[in-house]
């Protein structure tokens, strides 16, 4: 898994490095419209599937024609949805050039919707190396795709092209490996317990998201696409490194933490051993972003960039804070706690609320980054809570 993170994070940051130097921070500004109102639609509209398929301790193959009804006409729904909201959202941001991305970006969620949900077996079964291959080879062509047509059209829209394609071959690829094949058959009774069983995730998927993303939003309200591009590329670097190893953690040990759920003494050890390493390993990464800030923008994304050295140092910190409590989630839903999830990051959500708009209003776009990390620390004492309440 973590060679796995460490490839498609590279990739990631290869596609940025080179797209950065095609496009103006306001063309990014402009592709990070299309993907907020994609990532806050596929939110509002989370189901919980590969989480409640996870954590079934019985086959689950029974449930794979149910998942992938709901799966298709969830992508159809928020694709009608972007597609009805784009006069509303080109007005929002104040910038009719979204108009064509937008339109563009509606096919994502529909390709995305056919993938078959049986994919979530090599989680499930903790085969991370067919995970690396499979997962490896997704990234890959989103990149190539994105930075090809990138070099052709030096257009925003390349983007949005590597995942549609991506998507595209993931959907072939589920229905070539994984077995059993959905068929689209609505079981009303085990339809209503994927939807029953993910009702929190889906909670925690919509604060989760404008947690997050808030601050996008507001600073792409308030001051811009430009610098909505700004402070999109300087989160994403400044969170990469820190968040990605946790992220790894995250992946393997939730089914594990399912599986030993019933020995709370060797949970409670797994859990402080995985968060210890955890510290370990993200706080030099977050010390190499903060003090060597204008080093690694100039690196990654160019001279024309540098304006975002100052926002980096404050996410760096932001950074550090949610790799080591994100942790805990996996924990949460290891332990079929799902609600613990949605509370923490509805804490967080009202917290980022309150005070992202002074904030930008008085320290511009370095007030969101303050904003993220205020809204952050409030949340830690209710996860803390329920683990103590927990393991007590």
């Amino acid at each position: 898994m973590a060679g796995l993170r460490g490839i498609t994070r590279g990739l990631a940051l290869i596609k940025i490095a080179f797209l950065a130097r095609l496009l103006l921070p306001a063309r990014f500004g402009i592709y990070g419209i299309a993907a907020l109102v994609l990532g806050l639609l596929e939110s509002l509209t989370e189901t919980g599937i590969n989480v409640f398929l996870i954590q079934q301790r019985d086959k689950i193959d029974e449930y794979i024609n149910s998942s992938w009804v709901v799966s298709v006409l969830r992508g159809f729904l928020i694709a009608l949805i972007i597609f009805l909201s784009i006069p509303l959202i080109t007005s929002f941001f104040d910038t009719e050039s979204a108009r064509s991305i937008l339109l563009l970006v509606c096919l994502v969620p529909i390709i995305r919707g056919f993938i078959n949900p049986a994919v979530v077996k090599f989680q499930k079964n903790l085969q991370f190396n067919k995970q690396f291959y499979y997962d490896g080879f997704l990234f890959f062509v989103d990149a190539a795709v994105a930075i090809f047509l990138g070099l052709i059209t030096r257009s925003e829209n390349s983007l949005v092209w590597g995942m549609i394609v991506a998507a595209g071959v993931e959907v072939i690829l589920s229905f070539i490996i994984f077995s059993p094949k959905p068929k689209f058959i609505f079981e009303k009774e085990k339809t209503l317990r994927v939807i029953n069983r993910g009702k929190w995730i889906t909670g925690a998927g919509i604060f989760s998201y404008l947690f997050q993303h808030l601050d996008d939003i507001f600073v792409g309200r308030l001051l811009g696409s430009a610098s909505l591009g700004i402070y999109q590329q300087a989160y994403k670097i400044s969170t990469l490194p820190v968040s990605e190893v946790g992220e790894v953690f995250n992946k393997v040990t939730f089914p594990i933490y399912s599986t030993i759920q019933k020995d709370k003494k060797r949970l409670k050890q797994a859990f402080l051993k995985t968060l210890l390493v955890i510290v370990a390993l993200v706080i030099p990464f977050g010390l190499i972003i903060f003090y060597y800030p204008a080093q690694i923008i100039s690196l990654v994304l160019g001279a024309n960039w540098l304006s975002a050295v100052a926002v980096l140092q404050i996410l760096a910190i932001f950074g550090v804070v949610k790799a080591i409590f994100n942790s805990f989630y996996s924990l949460f839903l290891g332990i079929e706690k799902q609600e613990v999830v949605t509370l923490t990051t509805l804490v967080a959500t009202i917290a980022m609320a309150l005070v992202i708009v002074p904030f930008i209003n008085i320290f511009g776009i370095l007030g969101a980054g303050y904003a993220a990390i205020v809204s952050t620390l409030v949340s830690i004492p209710v996860l803390l809570f329920f683990f103590w309440k927990y393991f007590r």
